[in-house]
């Protein structure tokens, strides 16, 4: 059974939703985790960087603390996969550079690409929100095993610039930002605290359940359900701004 909204965008999650967690532990978490040191040591200059590391110190309580304490932080929070924003913003700029490089190209459930495409080709905006970095957003969605897929994209959310991804606030401030009465805003996701934010703030919400994802067995709650993006049917009839 299809569920159908009627809505002016689609905000998606990402892992568990569009694309395998077990891909970004098994993969781009090693990936990271190699290369923390030799960023700290050699890009300390870089903006991001440094702002992220006074990030790390801000959260140890130590001022002066020094860059192998700084990477034993990063990769004991990798070890609890803690979504600590400077975590994700250091993972961001190692990703984008494995990316770029032709290291690692991203991952997308095989119903996902096709079913953006056909939205996006009927006039529905779409949006991502993830506790990655925007950096790694955008890198995983130019390189995709289909190629780049950003032009689909009208908008890339985090931690930073939205907020805790189970806060509402957060959730306010995507539409805010959008442009996009909340009750015109669909989100999917596979985490029921996200899905429970997202309703509070006056989104839709619709839980993806995949077998084999870290949350199928905690199921969805009393959200809508479905198993894949094909059971989703999403309708632009209205104009942006108005209520449904």
């Amino acid at each position: 059974m299809s569920l159908v909204y009627d809505v002016d965008a689609v905000v998606l999650d990402i892992e568990g939703t569009t694309s395998a967690t077990g891909f970004v532990v098994d993969v781009l978490y090693p990936y990271s985790r190699s290369r923390f040191g030799a960023l700290l040591s050699e890009r300390s200059g870089d903006p991001d960087v440094a702002r992220a590391v006074a990030q790390v110190r801000e959260e140890l309580g130590d001022p002066d603390a020094d860059a192998a304490t700084v990477e034993k932080t990063l990769n004991t929070w990798l070890d609890e996969d803690r979504k600590a924003t400077p975590l994700k913003t250091l993972q961001g700029v190692i990703w984008s550079e494995g990316f770029a490089r032709g290291d690692l190209v991203s991952h997308f459930y095989d119903d996902v690409v096709p079913r953006l495409r056909a939205w996006h080709t009927a006039g529905t905006r779409l949006y991502v929100y993830s506790s990655g970095s925007v950096a790694a957003q955008r890198a995983w969605f130019t390189n995709s095993p289909e190629g780049d897929l950003t032009p689909l994209v009208s908008g890339l959310y985090d931690t930073e610039n939205a907020g805790p991804k189970q806060d509402a606030a957060s959730y306010r401030r995507i539409a805010e930002a959008a442009g996009i009465e909340p009750s015109r805003l669909l989100f999917l996701s596979d985490r029921p605290g996200e899905l429970d934010a997202a309703r509070a703030a006056g989104w839709h919400a619709v839980g993806v359940r995949r077998p084999g994802e870290p949350y199928f067995d905690q199921g969805v709650g009393d959200h809508a359900e479905a198993g894949t993006f094909d059971e989703i049917t999403v309708s632009t009839t209205s104009t942006t701004g108005s209520t449904a």
